[in-house]
């Protein structure tokens, strides 16, 4: 084996007798390279970049620090699960959407809501008119959510619910339609997202301030880990970071740093780590650059195992794997040209797989238009398939490990990321640096430096900054809501509060403003009664709003 001075020399000859020679005939194309977070890419990589022991540092899949994936075989035993996340209209439309999905290959479900019940406001009230329906389904009632899963098993499919201010509200209704089928809740499988600290530095679709929030999220992960055994409580969502202008080291960074806290605060409730920390689960994009990415994917998974077992103490396995689900990269996509968007798509998906991904959705090429087209949904799932199936890239694990280049740059995205997270954590964690706006910061400068960028020309958007059509005329069929869809639910909204037992509703309501007056009171039960006795979702989040307000962000600026 060559020794590392054998390599030095051999490389300073080869830039000598080889490199500089050609350079002064050819020189190359442009002055630097970078990834879009700015990393320096070097011309070339050698054994030299390495760095640390292979057992250390990389490792074997299915073993700490799990570098190479968290299962012995990954896709040789089993695919990543195919979930295409859809919602829209009323519940029927979006239950059209599923079985149709399903028929096409999808093997998991994937719900998206509108912004009433994200934000805990009924379809008839003044702020949700003209949003009922539009870029998710209306679920106000767990009957709407009896309709969107008709003739679908609940005992035998997993469905992941991107939901978060009113998590417990939508699980609630998951429980009951499945408890009024007669199937039980230990046996359900699936993933709500219940990530409110994202909220707070990306998507701002909270309601209640944070430390209310927090106790919230904190309760669903404490009940599910003693009542649905099966169910992924929480999904920790470097996603929407990464969307609103963060780059990659950033989306790691965040999304760790979001981890370690809900970790510590689930603990302060007396729960041993190893209890509920296996069903913790990750959501990150999934960006063209297929190096940067599957690097990213791999330096997030080692510091995840390293926090859990050094930081916290975690002795089973199970609790140091990052879990985690993609989603490709919908800031990516243009409203140019967007059938090329099936390309960028196919990039971003294969660098999830090659990063080990264990569940993906792919975005739809219209996606920069309107919600997906339903031709361009199962397009969407045939990427996926032809990775799976045709590329070869999930027949071996880890299969880009040992590229001088990945390793060197899985290596330098953790180093990074470490330094942003040891900031947080000196300012005493996640929830007082998103009080102080440092991580709202440095999402807005890293947006910002990102656009310059792609309006310089540095950074090239094929169809928009380079290889323009300005003669282009679009065919792309741009799908719509049914304008129909709110009286439709308005009238059934009507129907439920008058078949309801009012007494029985008015005394949930009660019991949860007084669960939720106390401190140490766990709201789950609480809440899934109120859903049993027919409240709605703005009525739930009426009543905790009176005890705990609103929140109004604070300008960073």
């Amino acid at each position: 084996m060559d020794t590392e001075e054998k390599i030095k020399e051999s490389y300073q000859q080869w830039e000598e007798k080889v490199l500089k020679p050609w350079l002064s005939k050819r020189p190359e194309r442009k002055q630097s390279f970078s990834t879009p977070s700015g990393i320096e890419v070097k011309r070339l990589y050698t054994p030299l970049d390495l760095k640390g022991s292979y057992a250390e540092k990389i490792g074997f899949p299915g073993e700490y620090p799990f570098t190479r994936g968290i299962y012995p075989t990954m896709y040789r035993g089993r695919l990543w699960t195919i979930r295409q996340y859809a919602g829209f209209g009323s519940a029927e439309d979006t239950n059209e959407r599923f079985r149709k999905l399903l028929q096409a290959g999808q093997t998991g479900l994937s719900m998206a809501f509108d912004l009433p019940t994200q934000l805990g406001l009924d379809p008839d009230h003044i702020l949700a008119f003209t949003e009922v329906g539009v870029v998710g389904v209306s679920m106000f009632h767990w009957k709407e959510m009896d309709i969107v899963m008709s003739g679908i098993p609940l005992d035998k499919v997993t469905t992941s619910m991107t939901i978060n201010a009113t998590a417990i509200e939508l699980l609630s209704m998951y429980v009951a339609t499945a408890e009024a089928r007669g199937i039980d809740k230990k046996v359900l499988d699936g993933t709500v997202q219940n990530d409110i600290l994202k909220e707070y530095i990306a998507r701002k679709n909270f309601i209640y301030p944070p430390e209310p929030s927090m106790r919230y999220a904190i309760d669903l992960i404490e009940y599910s880990a003693k009542n649905i055994p099966k169910w992924y409580p929480i999904s920790i969502s470097g996603y929407h970071i990464r969307e609103a202008g963060a780059d990659a080291i950033l989306e790691v960074a965040f999304t760790l740093a979001d981890g370690i806290e809900y970790v510590r605060k689930t603990m302060e409730r007396g729960i041993p780590v190893d209890e509920f920390a296996p069903k913790l689960s990750f959501f990150f994009a999934g960006y063209t650059n297929i190096f940067e990415e599957v690097a990213k994917f791999r330096a997030a998974r080692r510091m995840w195992a390293k926090i859990m077992k050094e930081w916290f103490g975690a002795k089973k396995p199970e609790s140091m794997m990052l879990r985690f689900h993609t989603q490709t990269g919908g800031a990516e996509l243009t409203a140019q040209q967007p059938e090329i968007n099936i390309i960028r798509t196919t990039l971003q998906a294969l660098a999830a797989v090659l990063g080990g991904t264990q569940s993906l959705h792919v975005n739809s090429y219209d996606e920069a238009l309107a919600l997906p087209s339903e031709k361009a949904a199962k397009i969407a799932i045939r990427v996926q398939q032809i990775i799976a199936y045709e590329s070869g890239a999930a027949d071996t694990i880890d299969p880009l490990a040992g590229s001088y280049y990945i390793e060197a740059l899985t290596d330098e995205i953790e180093e990074k990321a470490w330094k942003i997270i040891e900031k947080i954590e000196s300012m005493g964690g996640m929830m007082k640096a998103i009080e102080k706006g440092y991580p709202q910061a440095e999402i807005a400068e890293s947006a910002y430096r990102i656009q310059k960028k792609i309006e310089s020309g540095e950074m090239v958007k094929v169809g928009v900054n380079m290889f323009y059509e300005p003669d282009w005329i679009g065919t792309t069929e741009v799908f719509r809501v049914n304008p129909e869809v709110r009286n439709r639910v308005l009238e059934r909204l009507k129907k439920y509060r008058s078949e309801r037992d009012e007494m029985k509703w008015r005394d949930s309501l009660n019991m949860l403003r007084k669960a939720a007056e106390k401190e140490n009171e766990n709201l789950f039960p609480y809440i899934l009664n109120a859903i049993k006795a027919g409240a709605t979702v703005g009525e739930i989040s009426g009543t905790l709003r009176e005890i705990w307000g609103e929140y109004r962000e604070p300008s960073i600026f």
